[in-house]
């Protein structure tokens, strides 16, 4: 029986060598002389130290677009709230959202439902399991979901015969 499974993974190696590109644009550019502005990461959390506002917006379009050459969705990046730290200093804090979490499992399941696809759906942990008789069937559950509006990232990964 056919079944591939949906998946929303981030390749943390090249997370780090965005950051990596950033931190090196960072001490390069003229706007930046002189600032105690970082970005660091630990795990799947990243912290942005901006002496301003307007660096950290600074610091935010770089990111994206340091992602968006390591062909990195930005969509993995989950912004908290902004925080002040010393004098104008503010530090916000981004998480790298890794595997589909319960809510968006269960809205997967039930759009797949109500399409009335002949295909049964499993929650494996952060996975999807999606299984049918036929490949085509498979194919037109992979279409549904892309045109889905989801902002996370999704992989259609482990197709099997």
């Amino acid at each position: 029986m056919p079944s591939f499974d949906i998946v929303s993974k981030t390749d943390l190696a090249e997370v780090d060598n965005a950051l990596a590109n950033m931190t090196r644009e960072m001490s390069q550019r003229y706007d930046f002389k002189n600032s105690q502005s970082r970005i660091e990461r630990n795990g799947a959390e990243i912290t942005l130290n901006a002496d301003d506002e307007l660096k950290l917006k600074q610091m935010h379009e770089l990111l994206q677009g340091h992602f968006a050459r390591r062909k990195i969705d930005v969509g993995v990046i989950d912004y908290k709230p902004l925080e002040k730290a010393a004098g104008q200093a503010v530090r916000q804090k981004a998480l790298i959202r890794q595997g589909i979490d319960r809510e968006l499992a269960k809205r997967l399941v039930k759009e797949v439902k109500d399409g009335k696809f002949k295909v049964q759906v499993t929650v494996q942990g952060d996975e999807l399991r999606i299984s049918g008789k036929k490949r085509d069937d498979l194919q037109a559950v992979i279409q549904h979901i892309k045109g889905l509006p989801i902002e996370l990232p999704l992989q259609y990964v482990n197709f099997r015969e």
